[in-house]
Protein backbone atom coordinates (compact mmCIF):
# COMPACT_ATOMS: atom_id res chain seq x y z
CA UNK A 1 0.00 0.00 0.00
CA UNK A 2 2.93 2.34 0.67
CA UNK A 3 3.97 1.84 -2.95
CA UNK A 4 0.67 3.14 -4.31
CA UNK A 5 0.67 6.02 -1.84
CA UNK A 6 4.16 7.05 -2.95
CA UNK A 7 3.27 6.58 -6.61
CA UNK A 8 0.25 8.89 -6.55
CA UNK A 9 1.27 11.43 -3.92
CA UNK A 10 4.92 12.27 -4.56
CA UNK A 11 6.44 14.33 -7.32
CA UNK A 12 8.69 11.51 -8.50
CA UNK A 13 5.76 9.07 -8.49
CA UNK A 14 3.62 11.39 -10.59
CA UNK A 15 6.54 11.98 -12.97
CA UNK A 16 6.91 8.21 -13.31
CA UNK A 17 3.23 7.81 -14.16
CA UNK A 18 3.46 10.67 -16.65
CA UNK A 19 6.54 9.18 -18.30
CA UNK A 20 4.96 5.73 -18.58
CA UNK A 21 1.76 7.16 -20.07
CA UNK A 22 3.76 9.31 -22.49
CA UNK A 23 5.81 6.33 -23.69
CA UNK A 24 2.71 4.16 -24.14
CA UNK A 25 0.98 6.95 -26.08
CA UNK A 26 4.05 7.43 -28.24
CA UNK A 27 4.14 3.68 -28.94
CA UNK A 28 0.49 3.65 -30.00
CA UNK A 29 1.03 6.69 -32.21
CA UNK A 30 4.05 5.18 -33.98
CA UNK A 31 2.36 1.81 -34.54
CA UNK A 32 -0.67 3.50 -36.12
CA UNK A 33 1.50 5.91 -38.13
CA UNK A 34 3.77 3.19 -39.53
CA UNK A 35 0.85 0.89 -40.35
CA UNK A 36 -0.89 3.70 -42.22
CA UNK A 37 2.27 4.56 -44.18
CA UNK A 38 2.91 0.88 -45.03
CA UNK A 39 -0.66 0.49 -46.29
CA UNK A 40 -0.37 3.64 -48.40
CA UNK A 41 2.91 2.42 -49.87
CA UNK A 42 1.45 -1.01 -50.66
CA UNK A 43 -1.55 0.60 -52.35
CA UNK A 44 0.74 2.86 -54.39
CA UNK A 45 2.87 -0.11 -55.44
CA UNK A 46 -0.23 -2.08 -56.44
CA UNK A 47 -1.42 0.78 -58.65
CA UNK A 48 1.85 0.80 -60.65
Amino acid sequence: MKLLTDLFSTDYGLMSIGSILFMLGMGVFFVRYFNRKMNEDAAAAARK
